[in-house]
Parts: structure tokens; C-alpha cells; sequence
């Protein structure tokens, strides 16, 4: 079975959603539904830190894409932090993830908004 470790914190507006192993097709609806309960009517923005992630599939991407539409809805922004040296960095630029999130080479350089 795919396993995918998640931790989240809140810090004022902000929710910090660390994922790291994999999401694919057999995981990405929990991992869907685990990101999605921490984030409260409080937040402003969701910042997926995916620096420990190994794998991502289209099931993992719909994953992104589907909370990013959410997130816009709701006017909650949302951040990427995937490392250049990143195992899922060259499958999250081809994505085209980046028109509905910023994607962020480390943590350090988000900024709240």
C-alpha cells in the first residue's frame, strides 16, 4: 500500500501541510480529504510543503489542482514549497500548477498575504 506521511500545523491564518512519501492513485482521496480537514474558515492561506515527497501521479496532481480551485473559491491563497532537488519538482512544472499556485523552491520565502 502507498503511504503518504502528513503532518499539518496552524499559525494565525496560515495552515502548513507537510506531506512526504508518495500519492497515487491508492492514497490520494485520504490525503485529499486529510488536507482539506485542517484547513478551517480562519485560513488565508495553505502552504503544501512537498519537499519530502518521493512520488506524484495524475491522481496526486488532481490532488493539487482540485484543492487550488478550492482554495481560489474560498480567496485563500495557496503555496507549493517543492525544493529545486525535489523528487516531484520536474512533475510539478510540467503541470502547470504554477498560474493557480506559487510554487516555492523552500519554505522560507513565502509571505503572507
Amino acid at each position: 500500500m502507498t503511504t503518504a506521511n502528513f503532518s499539518a500545523s496552524v499559525d494565525g491564518g496560515e495552515v502548513l501541510v507537510r506531506i512526504a512519501g508518495e500519492i497515487d492513485l491508492a492514497n490520494a482521496a485520504e490525503v485529499q480529504q486529510r488536507i482539506h480537514a485542517v484547513i478551517t474558515n480562519d485560513a488565508i492561506r495553505v502552504v503544501l510543503d512537498l519537499a519530502g515527497l518521493d512520488y506524484l501521479d495524475s491522481a496526486g496532481l488532481h490532488v493539487l489542482f482540485t484543492l487550488a480551485e478550492r482554495l481560489r473559491l474560498l480567496q485563500i491563497g495557496l503555496d507549493l514549497v517543492v525544493p529545486p532537488g525535489a523528487p516531484v519538482r520536474r512533475v510539478v512544472e510540467l503541470s502547470g500548477l504554477a498560474p493557480v499556485a506559487r510554487v516555492l523552491p523552500e519554505q522560507g520565502q513565502r509571505r503572507s498575504s
